[in-house]
């Protein structure tokens, strides 16, 4: 498809690219302006990877004083590594995975398990929780922000490992015009542009719109496309007074084709199947297969500063995410038709076809300040937050049905053994939270040399939901299930920090973090209690899961506060994360179960030189299910999965990426990723696995990078990934029997224009 053809067939993004090139002709008459530290993307090579702060105005101090294990991935990273999505910018830390989905259901959007746990429903944009099944892009991104270990106490409940959050891009005090053309393997081509423009009749006024293009398919996969357009404009009044009002808002539209993934036959340690891989270009989804995904966010922001020790911040936001898919994947083992000739062998195929819609409203009160009692300094953040997320989710049928694919060589025009005449079968999912919660974060200077911090959220929420079946008489019965359940949850942080030096500290802390029933998606499992439908955590009787962390580490600022470096050890525990039935009655559903991640997690980012910068981080994690599995058929009945790790959760990852400026205009550089070994729980008895991996190999990942600058207001880089053409795994689903590869050798060739 040609860009003209995609603009015309997106007339919104068409307008405001035609409006930004205008401004951009504009600005080559204007004198050139120097940007501030927090500039507008295209100025990567003079900026540092490194941050002082995180955005959120809960974390009082800068990170050197943080008690916690921050990663923060500045923009100018994410430009010289051609980073698009979220998923591609979280390679720059380490600890994190991506997984497929459970078993025959694949999951889209960022799925991302973080020291080994479920992190995906932990995604937050400006502080505030993004629901949704999208990619997430960066192209309005200024930085994204990884927060490690639970944090119930910063945003309410949440994942036992962390969170991620995306601070989104604002007006600035600057005239300033950048944008990107890149064009890459698979026909993959995208264009950004990020205008900001100073209102000359309203003093303090700024206009900032930020716009992205993109099309193409993915490299190593037939098929797979990705087309999607965004705009994000942005308006601030009052820049540089006391006062100052935020209007922003984002707008994405994705029409991608879906990967179902490979077979992992073949790919190592798969069950008692011997076989060949296939080839990893293989596709083997339909031709009617799509996704279709829009996401709108609309934010306000008002600040206030009573002083230089005191402001006030208010946020509201309205957000709303929909997914359409339909999707084939290969499913199940395959089957030697003739064991002798695998031309003839075949894999069974299943189609998913789903619609999902999520909202969120919000209102976010917080008040920053500064005070002493007594000797003691303090940094108050202090806050009320209102939060409405709903996510509803109808069953869809008439899928039709597909004959077996041939497993080395797959048709995806395949007839229908079934026609598909796809529509809403009447059952659906309709359930929302409404939560009210009151938070505490103070910083307590004891001394010159030790610091307290601690935090305490409260909040009371309520969770409703409604399923619905449908049968299959004639006429269906329609029958409704509905439950609420309202409780509140106290979530707390403390640390303990000592400086040694100005440029250093040394801290313990522990957290908590709290998941009740329902959280993921707002639907709880109905039924009687020894039904098997109830008999999970989502059981609306039972507890919230229950996580812990501890945490001793050290950061220190080196080279003049260029380089920042950071080590940590850690311990997470989640409790309450299983249900099964009393063995003793069977009405009754006792929860139980524990895993627990401790580790040690090393951090470097900055200049080492003025032209030298790095962003690296290395992870070692020991998992372990404490208190595993129990099979409800047969109460009493020892675990079968007590002492084993936690699935495909590696022993080790490292992460890199460097690069070094010439005094000729070139910069050079690269990085390189590399993952351990990853097996699934059942590797404590392998004999037991008849399909599916058991063991996904190690792997190492070597990306290379060069940009020049042609003219000081024209650059052009070329990114080469995977220059080794290594074949690794990138994301399993849980039974190990499908997998998506990792990319191959590819390049990305762009053009960067500032003005």
């Amino acid at each position: 498809m040609s860009h003209a053809k995609f603009f015309r067939r997106s007339p919104i993004a068409a307008a405001v690219v035609a409006a930004l090139h205008a401004a951009a002709a504009h600005a080559q008459t204007e004198p050139a302006t120097q940007l501030p530290r927090i500039s507008v993307e295209g100025e990567g090579d003079e900026e540092s990877y490194k941050a002082d702060r995180a955005a959120s105005p809960k974390f009082t101090e800068p990170l050197l004083e943080t008690p916690q294990t921050v990663t923060v991935i500045r923009k100018e990273v994410l430009l010289q590594q051609g980073a698009a999505t979220l998923t591609e910018a979280l390679r720059n830390t380490p600890g994190i995975t991506m997984q497929l989905g459970e078993n025959g259901n694949t999951q889209s959007g960022d799925t991302i398990f973080m020291r080994g746990f479920d992190a995906q429903n932990s995604i937050f944009i400006d502080g505030i929780r993004d629901l949704g099944a999208a990619v997430r892009d960066t192209f309005n991104v200024e930085q994204v922000e990884v927060f490690k270990g639970p944090a119930g106490a910063d945003n309410g409940r949440g994942a036992t490992s962390g969170y991620v959050n995306l601070a989104s891009k604002v007006p600035a005090q600057v005239d300033a015009f950048t944008s990107s053309i890149a064009y890459g393997t698979a026909d993959r081509s995208r264009l950004t542009a990020d205008w900001n423009h100073t209102l000359d009749s309203i003093e303090g006024a700024a206009f900032r719109l930020n716009v992205m293009g993109q099309e193409g398919g993915v490299a190593g996969r037939d098929f797979v496309d990705r087309d999607s357009w965004g705009v994000a404009p942005s308006f601030a009044l009052g820049l540089g007074t006391a006062t100052r009002i935020y209007a922003y808002s984002q707008h994405i539209r994705q029409d991608n084709v879906p990967d179902g993934a490979l077979p992992a036959v073949g790919i190592a340690d798969y069950g008692n199947f011997s076989a060949a891989p296939v080839d990893t270009e293989n596709f083997y989804g339909h031709a009617s297969d799509y996704e279709n995904i829009d996401a709108d966010m609309f934010t306000v922001r008002f600040e206030h500063d009573f002083s230089d020790r005191t402001t006030i911040r208010n946020t509201s936001r309205y957000g709303k995410s929909e997914q359409e898919r339909v999707l084939t994947a290969p499913i199940q083992a395959p089957t030697q038709v003739d064991p002798s000739n695998p031309a003839t062998w075949t894999i069974n195929r299943s189609r998913q076809a789903s619609y999902r819609k999520n909202e969120i409203i919000t209102n976010q009160t917080n008040l920053t300040t500064q005070f002493s009692t007594g000797s003691i300094q303090h940094s108050l953040s202090t806050g009320v937050e209102f939060i409405y997320e709903s996510q509803f989710t109808p069953t869809m049928g008439g899928l039709g049905t597909l004959p077996a694919a041939n497993l080395y060589n797959p048709n995806r025009n395949d007839a229908f053994t079934t026609a598909p005449s796809i529509a809403p079968t009447g059952a659906y999912s309709d359930g929302h939270t409404f939560t009210t919660a009151v938070y505490a974060f103070d910083t307590w200077e004891l001394t010159d040399r030790w610091q307290l911090s601690t935090g305490l959220r409260w909040e009371d929420y309520d969770t409703e939901s409604v399923t619905t079946a449908v049968t299959t008489a004639v006429p269906p019965v329609q029958s409704f299930n509905r439950a609420e359940v309202s409780d509140d949850a106290f979530s707390w942080k403390v640390g303990l920090l000592f400086k040694p030096a100005e440029n250093g500290s040394v801290y313990v802390a522990f957290a908590n973090s709290l998941k009740p029933p329902g959280s993921d998606n707002f639907t709880f499992n109905f039924g009687a209690p020894n039904a098997a439908g109830s008999v999970n955590v989502n059981n609306p009787n039972l507890d919230p899961q229950k996580s812990t962390n501890i945490e001793l580490g050290t950061k220190w600022d080196l080279f003049d506060g260029r380089l920042a470096a950071t080590a940590a050890l850690f311990k997470s525990t989640n409790k309450n994360d299983l249900a099964r039935t009393d063995p003793t009655d069977p009405d009754v559903v006792i929860q139980y179960g524990e895993r627990e991640v401790k580790g040690i997690e090393l951090g470097l980012v900055g200049q080492i030189t003025p032209a030298w910068q790095i962003t690296a981080g290395i992870t070692r994690q020991d998992t372990e299910v404490t208190d595993g599995q129990i099979s409800n058929a047969t109460p009493g009945a020892p675990s079968t999965q007590t002492g084993s790790i936690i699935n495909f959760s590696p022993k080790f990852s490292g992460t890199l990426w460097t690069t070094y400026r010439l005094p000729i205009g070139l910069t050079v550089g690269g990085g390189a990723r590399h993952v351990s070994t990853q097996a699934r729980s059942v590797t404590n008895n392998p004999a037991s696995v008849t399909t599916g991996v058991y063991k996904v190999p190690s792997y190492t990942v070597l990306d290379l990078y060069a940009a020049y600058d042609v003219t000081p207001k024209v650059s052009v880089q070329l990114n080469a990934y995977n220059v080794t053409d290594e074949e690794y795994v990138a994301s399993i689903n849980n039974s190990g029997q499908r997998y998506q590869t990792g990319v191959p050798l590819s390049y990305l060739a762009t053009v960067n224009f500032r003005f």
